[in-house]
């Protein structure tokens, strides 16, 4: 799994009480990192059931100032992330070497001792490596600030290619859309893949983006448009149940195995049986969840063509069997 963790299966909860996150911001707050996460964990209206309550506070509480060139006005203070689940830092500006400041370390850390989540989006990774919470971790960040990062903070493994490294109770992204791609791994993790997925129709998303993928592609200059993977990526998502290879995938787009597979890691990071696989594993999920159907029928239905193999593919994807699974999410859904 290396990038990203194995599922943590939680108990449903006791109580229906939203999950609370916190957003740490800062001036000049960059307005798209904070915006992809209140995007995922914000209220999506009565077509999405409530599971998550979003708040934002600043170490100076007040008028804060944003990178697109107006103020937003933040009425709480460090106190906040006394009561959060997730402490999330969607991103953090300031000159070359700036210091993160001791009540910010100090309060981050306080909230981490007592069990909160931590999370940083792009350059909110140099948060939590001062509270020393990625120590001897595999950390993201943004790629043009991780050799910064390792500089500084050079007991943090740094790796400068992946989307996001989930550790369970610290998680860091890259920059820009890879912080939603983060938040929405963590929401399947916490709610199931079939919420995360509602979410990201309702933010007409696609499925989002596993973490060891690479952040940005160097793709020919000269690469003509009929080289995306668009197209075959749609017919693919329409025939999950069928036995489909790497061989059929390139017949379907004309070229080479060879071609197909270096088109998957130029443009994807993966290669294309890892990405049918994904694929799979994450339509097993949605059907654990939301269905009642025996293993066998979910396996032929995903394309693992029986339950034997299903089972020990999901379980080297997540660490958990199909059953656990549906034990444990099967309570959220009655509440949903």
């Amino acid at each position: 799994m290396g990038y990203f963790r194995a599922m943590t299966l939680r108990p449903p909860p006791h109580s229906p009480a939203p999950h609370r996150v916190v957003a740490l911001v800062r001036p000049p707050q960059p307005v798209f990192t904070l915006a992809c996460a209140s995007e995922v964990f914000g209220d999506h209206g009565p077509a999405v059931p409530v599971r998550y309550a979003f708040e934002v506070c600043a170490e100076e509480p007040g008028p804060v100032r944003t990178d697109a060139g107006y103020d937003m006005l933040v009425g709480p203070g460090l106190d906040a992330l006394e009561r959060a689940d997730t402490v999330l830092v969607p991103g953090w500006t300031g000159p070359p070497g700036a210091e993160v400041p001791p009540d910010v370390v100090e309060a981050v850390r306080r909230a981490h001792a007592r069990g909160a989540r931590v999370v940083g989006l792009c350059a909110g990774a140099f948060v939590l490596a001062a509270a020393g919470l990625l120590d001897g971790r595999r950390a993201a960040t943004h790629w043009a600030r991780s050799a910064e990062l390792a500089s500084r903070f050079p007991r943090v493994r740094v790796d400068p290619a992946v989307l996001y490294v989930d550790h369970g109770d610290v998680a860091t992204s890259a920059g820009a859309a890879a912080g939603v791609d983060l938040c929405l791994h963590l929401v399947s993790a916490d709610q199931g893949s079939a919420y995360a997925t509602r979410i990201a129709r309702r933010m007409v998303m696609p499925p989002h983006r596993e973490g060891c993928q690479l952040q940005y592609a160097e793709l020919p200059a000269a690469a003509p448009v009929t080289d995306s993977l668009a197209p075959l990526l749609e017919w693919l998502g329409e025939r999950l149940h069928e036995p489909v290879g790497v061989g059929d995938m390139a017949a379907r787009s004309g070229v080479s195995a060879r071609t197909l597979t270096r088109r998957f890691t130029e443009q994807l990071g993966i290669s294309p049986g890892r990405w049918l696989l994904d694929r799979r594993i994450a339509a097993t999920r949605a059907l654990l969840e939301e269905t009642d159907l025996p293993v066998e029928t979910i396996a032929h239905r995903v394309g693992l063509s029986s339950a034997v193999n299903l089972r020990r593919r999901f379980h080297e994807a997540l660490r958990t069997t199909p059953a656990a699974y549906r034990r444990a999410f099967r309570a959220r859904r009655a509440a949903g």
